[in-house]
C-alpha cells in the first residue's frame, strides 16, 4: 500500500513539472505575423517598413529554431539592400544566409539560387566580376526555372564579358538565342542584344545593328522600358566612335528612359555619355545635373546604409531587451517550479513518514503479539515437559515398580513440584546428567515392555552444553511416554552414537508406528519438533520395516547450542 502511495505522489509530481514545463513552451511560441506583414509592405513600395519586419520575423524564425525561416527572411533583407545600394551590406547578409539553408533540401533550392543571384550582382556592382561569375554558377545549380536559368546565364553571360571573356560569354548567350524565340519577349530580346553588343566588342569591325533594332522593335512593342534603357546605352556606344550625332541622340534617349524607370545609376551612365558628347555648353550643364546626381545619390545610399544599421541595432536591442524581460521570467517561473517541487516533495516525504511509522507501530504490535505467542508457547511446553510427562513418568515408575517406597514417591513429587514453581525461569540442571538420564530411561521398563540402551557411555556428554543435555531429557522422555501411551510396543530400543561432528541417537520400537503422521502432530510431536529446531537439530521419522517406529534425532556437536 505503501509502495503504491509512493508511486501515484511521484507519478504527479512528474506530471506537475511536465505541465509547467507545456505552459513555459506554450507561451515562447509565438506566431509570426511578422513576415507576412513584411511582404504586404513590400508590395505596396514600404521598402524601409519591409526591411524592418523582415528582421523582426528573422529574429522570430530564430526563436522557434526554423532556420529555413530564417534564410528566407535574410535573402529578402539582402535583395532590399541590394536596391537601395547597400551593396557590402547587402552581400554580408546574403553570405550569412547560406549558413541556414539545407542544401539537400530541394524545397529549398529556388531561395538558394536567388540568394547567389543577389551575391553575384552585388559582387557585379562592387566591380568583383571573377566573384560574380562563381555566384552566377551556384545559382545556376540550384535554379529550378527556366526563366530563372535564363536570366542567370544572361547574367553569367555579362560578367565574362566585362572581364573580356568574350569567348565564353558569346557561347553562353548563343546557346540561350538558339532556344529562345521572339515570342519570348523581354527575355529573347535581352539575349540577342547582349549578343550583338557584346560580339562587337570582341571584333570592333562586327556591325551589331541588326541585333540591336531587332531588340529594340520587340521592347518599343512590349513597352519594355528597362529593356529599352539598355538598347539605348548600347547604341549610344557603338556610333560614339562612328556617328556623334546618332550616339547623341539615343544617349538623351537613354537619359530620359532611366528616368522614366526612376534608376540612378542609369541616369548616372547616361549622363557620363551626354558630357562626352553634347557641345561644350550643354556638357557643362549636363556635367552640373551630373554632379547633383551624383552627390545626391551617395547620400541616398549612405542614408540607406545608416538606416539599415539603426533598423538592425533597434531591433537587437530590443531583442536583447526582450531576451533580459524573458531570462527573468523565466528565473520567476523556474523558482516557482522549485518552490512547489520542494513543497510536494515535503508533503511527501511527510505521507512517506506517516506510512513508515504505522507501519513500524503495526510491526511493534506483531512483534508484542508474537512475543506473548511464544511466551505462551514456551510455557505451554514447559508444562507439558515438566508437569504432564513427569506426572506420567511417575505414573510408569509406580505401575512398573509396586514396591517402590512411599519416600520415594514423595521425591518424585517434590521435584516436580520444584521444578513446576520455577517454570518461569532457567532449569536447575542435574549435576549428575549421566545418571538421571539412564535412570528416566530404565524406569520405563516393564513386564510387558522391555527398553533396551545400547551405546551409552560415560563421555557420552562431554563437550555437549547443559541446554542441549536438557532439551534431548525432555525430547527422550516425551518419546517413550508416547512409546507407553500409543505404540503398544513389546520391545524398544535407544541406540547412542557419537562422531567428531554430531550426537546421534536412534530410537526404534515394534509397536503398531504413526499413520499419517503429517496430521497425527499433536502437542508432544510439535513441542518435540520445536525442541529439536531450538538446538539446531535434525529429527526423522521413519517406518520400521519389521513393524513399528524409528526415530532418528541427530545433534551437530559443533553447533553455536553445543
Amino acid at each position: 500500500m505503501k509502495t503504491n502511495n509512493l508511486k501515484i505522489f511521484a507519478f504527479l509530481l512528474i506530471i506537475f513539472i511536465y505541465s509547467c514545463s507545456d505552459k513555459i513552451a506554450d507561451e515562447e511560441k509565438i506566431t509570426n505575423h511578422f513576415y507576412d506583414k513584411a511582404f504586404e509592405y513590400r508590395e505596396k513600395g514600404n521598402i524601409d517598413s519591409s526591411f524592418f519586419y523582415f528582421y523582426k520575423a528573422k529574429d522570430v524564425f530564430l526563436q522557434q529554431k526554423d532556420s529555413f525561416g530564417i534564410a528566407k527572411c535574410l535573402v529578402n533583407l539582402s535583395i532590399i539592400q541590394e536596391t537601395k545600394g547597400d551593396y557590402f551590406g547587402s552581400q554580408e547578409t546574403a553570405l550569412s544566409a547560406l549558413r541556414y539553408f539545407n542544401a539537400n533540401d530541394s524545397l529549398q533550392n529556388t531561395y538558394l539560387s536567388i540568394n547567389y543571384n543577389t551575391l553575384g550582382i552585388t559582387a557585379s556592382k562592387l566591380e568583383d566580376y571573377r566573384k560574380a561569375i562563381k555566384f552566377n554558377q551556384q545559382a545556376l545549380k540550384f535554379a529550378d526555372d527556366l526563366t530563372n536559368k535564363n536570366i542567370y546565364q544572361n547574367n553569367l553571360a555579362n560578367n565574362h564579358r566585362r572581364i573580356k571573356n568574350y569567348n565564353a560569354a558569346i557561347r553562353i548567350l548563343d546557346s540561350l538565342s538558339e532556344k529562345s524565340t521572339a515570342e519570348d519577349g523581354s527575355s529573347h530580346s535581352r539575349i540577342i542584344d547582349n549578343l550583338g553588343f557584346t560580339k562587337w566588342l570582341q571584333n570592333r569591325n562586327y556591325n551589331p545593328i541588326p541585333e540591336f533594332q531587332k531588340a529594340l522593335n520587340i521592347r518599343l512593342q512590349e513597352k519594355d522600358n528597362w529593356g529599352l534603357n539598355s538598347s539605348y546605352s548600347h547604341f549610344a556606344d557603338y556610333y560614339t566612335e562612328k556617328k556623334t550625332d546618332s550616339a547623341l541622340f539615343f544617349a538623351r534617349k537613354m537619359y530620359e528612359t532611366a528616368k522614366k524607370i526612376k534608376s540612378p545609376d542609369d541616369k548616372i551612365e547616361a549622363l557620363q555619355k551626354l558630357i562626352s558628347l553634347e557641345n561644350p555648353e550643354n556638357s557643362k550643364q549636363y556635367f552640373k545635373i551630373y554632379q547633383k546626381l551624383n552627390d545626391s545619390l551617395q547620400t541616398a545610399r549612405n542614408k540607406a546604409k545608416n538606416q539599415f544599421a539603426l533598423i538592425r541595432y533597434e531591433t537587437e536591442k530590443n531583442k536583447a531587451d526582450f531576451l533580459k524581460a524573458k531570462a527573468e521570467s523565466a528565473e520567476r517561473q523556474n523558482k516557482i517550479i522549485v518552490r512547489n517541487i520542494l513543497v510536494i516533495s515535503l508533503v511527501i516525504f511527510l505521507i512517506f513518514s506517516f506510512l513508515q511509522y504505522r507501519k513500524r507501530q503495526k510491526r511493534l504490535q506483531q512483534e508484542k503479539l508474537l512475543e506473548v505467542k511464544n511466551t505462551e508457547l514456551k510455557y505451554s511446553k514447559k508444562v507439558h515437559d515438566v508437569v504432564a510427562n513427569g506426572l506420567y513418568h511417575t505414573m510408569i515408575e509406580i505401575q512398573n515398580n509396586p514396591e517402590l517406597n512411599k519416600e520415594n514417591i514423595l521425591n518424585r513429587i517434590e521435584k516436580m513440584y520444584e521444578e513446576s514453581r520455577d517454570i518461569a525461569q532457567e532449569e536447575v540442571l542435574e549435576t549428575d546428567f549421566f545418571s538421571r538420564f539412564s535412570k528416566m530411561i530404565n524406569s520405563y521398563n516393564s513386564y510387558h515392555q522391555k527398553v533396551l540402551i545400547v551405546g551409552y557411555k560415560d563421555d557420552l556428554w562431554e563437550n555437549v552444553s547443559e541446554r542441549v543435555q536438557s532439551e534431548l531429557y525432555y525430547i527422550v522422555r516425551e518419546m517413550l511416554v508416547n512409546m507407553k501411551k500409543h505404540s503398544l510396543a513389546k520391545l524398544a530400543s535407544l541406540k547412542f552414537e557419537k562422531n567428531e561432528n554430531n550426537l546421534i541417537i536412534k530410537y526404534t520400537d515394534n509397536g503398531i508406528g504413526i499413520k499419517n503422521l503429517e496430521n497425527k502432530k499433536g502437542t508432544g510431536i510439535r513441542n518435540t519438533e520445536n525442541r529439536i529446531d531450538a538446538i539446531n537439530g535434525d529429527l526423522i521419522f521413519e517406518k520400521n520395516p519389521n513393524g513399528g517406529l524409528i526415530i532418528k534425532i541427530t545433534v551437530p556437536i559443533n553447533s553455536k547450542y553445543v
